[in-house]
């Protein structure tokens, strides 16, 4: 599962309507929406958590995040592992490498597929954009620099699933994403 958002009812009933059985919580860096849900998730499939501990000060102020949206504060914790730059993930039939990705968050990281010409971006490359830097935590020189040196750099082919948004492809936002220009 990655980035499981506050929907758990939701991602328990596809879990069940497929037969899926959750072994990992990967979560592409520590902002609300895509971290609010992983501690619920974790406590009814046992899976880990995993994500880059340079965003445990975003984890620390999660009753700011919050207060952002008008929520309650969701129950957050540490991961159980941090992720790290080229680490492999594997499951069964998948194996993916971590890509850090500063600058949208100092923990961001992409989730690389090479096999299914795949990444999940999270919050750092969409479609026509990039991820926003306003945010506590936020670099914009940074985020630039991640995307060119560490997903620039994969082929063309491969589709980019961002956390919010459309998809694209590699080649497509080298190409014609005016922020990387």
């Amino acid at each position: 599962m990655v980035d499981p958002g506050d929907n758990i009812s939701r991602i328990v009933s596809t879990l069940e309507k497929h037969q899926l059985t959750v072994k990992q919580i990967v979560v592409t860096h520590a902002h609300i929406d895509h971290i609010a849900g992983a501690q619920r998730l974790k406590q009814l499939t046992g899976a880990p958590i995993l994500y880059n501990q340079n965003d445990l000060p975003l984890v620390k102020m999660m009753d700011v995040q919050a207060g952002w949206l008008g929520i309650a504060t969701p129950d957050v914790a540490p991961p159980d592992a941090s992720l790290e730059d080229g680490q492999t993930i594997s499951i069964t039939g998948l194996t993916g490498s971590i890509l850090h990705t500063p600058g949208h968050t100092e923990g961001s990281v992409c989730l690389y597929l090479p096999k299914q010409a795949l990444l999940l971006a999270g919050d750092t490359l969409f479609a026509g954009s990039v991820g926003r830097t306003d945010l506590p935590g936020g670099n914009t020189q940074k985020l630039i620099q991640s995307i060119h040196e560490s997903l620039l750099t994969l082929p063309d082919e491969v589709t980019v699933i961002p956390g919010h948004g459309a998809k694209t492809t590699i080649g497509t936002e080298r190409d014609s994403n005016p922020f990387l220009q």
